[in-house]
């Protein structure tokens, strides 16, 4: 009844919304860098997958200590690479594995977020 993980895998989903990448075998390993797209990306994609890895277990530390101006700290890092990222690259792209990759990439930027702050909440 349930679907499975490589289906999910597939469309960029499982394991609280991290991207894996394993599920992009003509795209991976990424090295740093390297673009999983071949055209019209320049690297946006990679280096907000490289911002994640980089801000994530700091926000993560830092909420830990309860230390929110830290975490919020870490999460502005990713300031710029998200508007690289929607500057760069066609998200929606016509490749399937490329879309799941970037598509996987907007969840793990919103679930990082949402570890600080549920923006859901604000009125208005």
């Amino acid at each position: 009844a349930g679907e499975g993980d490589s289906a999910k895998a597939e469309r960029g989903e499982g394991d609280k919304g991290k991207l894996s990448t394993s599920s992009l075998k003509p795209l991976t390993p990424l090295a740093v860098g390297e673009s999983p797209s071949p055209a019209g990306g320049e690297g946006s994609d990679t280096a907000l997958l490289v911002a994640l890895e980089t801000a994530e277990p700091l926000a993560a530390a830092a909420i830990a200590r309860e230390d929110f101006e830290a975490a919020m700290s870490a999460l502005a890092s990713l300031r710029a690479p998200i508007d690289a990222f929607f500057e760069g690259v066609m998200v929606n792209d016509p490749d399937a594995a490329i879309r799941a990759f970037r598509l996987g990439l907007l969840v793990r930027f919103r679930d990082a977020v949402h570890t600080v702050a549920d923006f859901s909440k604000i009125e208005g």
